[in-house]
């Protein structure tokens, strides 16, 4: 049985991954802010502070895999929280690498990443070297992660993936639902309210089911082909008034259109539709679920 230690392992990525590294018969140990755990599928759970190297240095990392989903998110939030986002995102996985250079382990990291590394180009899909641009601290935290693993892996060997994740959508888990664009834009139309969206609504990303990411995610970290890459995680593009379109016809309200607060129209970053040829060429199947059918069944 192969070995897992996983950071992070209570969010919503990290608990859809547990769930389905468990069902692949992996051994997972949790780690996370809280006191307890709510999954069952963890072999064991401890609450650590990731930006506390003294902490990382207890656990014993000779494991075939570390998941590194640990961190905080937000976007305009990080610049006024620049030094907790500095500490727990970016000294917590430089706490991390230091402890298994020093430990001479070399099990594989996993790292998420985020759309908000790329500088947006209307109607145009994103391969994994297009042009970057960073308009939040948090963008900036993951692309600084991403360059901390290539160089720990060019100085000390230690093998990485990352993947770039852009929207994901869909719990597995349970029959709560609240995480990010298209939960928010249920949860309006779940209270009968109109949805709302900024500007026209023209705005295009790439959807994932989380299901998809997850077997997206641990199929690829399976190969010794993806030591040392990154891939953009495939799914479907829609348009943001697409996506609301489909949700209120199903549920029967209307979608509204406001005009943009200025910081959040700043922070923008235009379409960001990605290129998957990269993690295609590894992997069949690589999304099975349609967006459409997910909502309206």
């Amino acid at each position: 049985m192969k070995k897992i230690i996983f950071f992070g392992s209570e969010g919503y990525i990290g608990s859809h991954l547990v769930e389905f590294l468990k069902s692949k018969n992996y051994q997972i140990s949790g780690y996370d802010i809280y006191e307890k755990s709510k999954s069952k599928a963890l072999h064991t759970y401890k609450k650590i502070d990731i930006s506390n190297i003294k902490d990382i240095e207890n656990i014993d990392f000779d494991v075939d895999y570390v998941y590194y989903f640990s961190g905080i998110t937000g976007t305009n939030v990080s610049l006024y929280n620049f030094s907790q986002f500095i500490d727990v995102n970016e000294k917590g996985l430089l706490n991390l690498l230091t402890t298994i250079k020093n430990k001479k382990v070399f099990p594989k990291l996993v790292f998420p990443s985020t759309r908000l590394v790329y500088k947006g180009v209307k109607n145009m899909p994103l391969k994994e070297e297009a042009e970057k641009e960073f308009k939040t601290i948090y963008a900036l935290n993951k692309f600084h992660n991403e360059n901390s693993l290539k160089m720990f892996k060019e100085y000390y060997n230690i093998p990485y993936t990352i993947f770039r994740i852009c929207v994901p959508y869909g719990n597995t888990l349970s029959s709560d639902y609240s995480y990010g664009t298209i939960g928010f834009f249920l949860s309006q139309a779940k209270m009968n309210k109109a949805i709302t969206l900024y500007g026209n609504g023209a705005l295009k990303r790439t959807f994932t089911f989380v299901g998809d990411l997850c077997t997206q995610i641990v199929k690829a970290s399976e190969l010794s082909i993806s030591n040392g890459e990154v891939y953009n995680i495939a799914g479907e593009t829609y348009s943001l008034l697409e996506v609301a379109s489909i949700i209120a016809e199903k549920f029967n309200v209307k979608v509204a259109h406001i005009e943009w607060p200025p910081v959040a129209l700043a922070l923008e970053s235009g379409d960001t539709i990605f290129d998957a040829s990269k993690i295609d060429t590894i992997l069949d199947n690589t999304s099975n679920t349609s967006l459409t059918d997910w909502i309206n069944n």
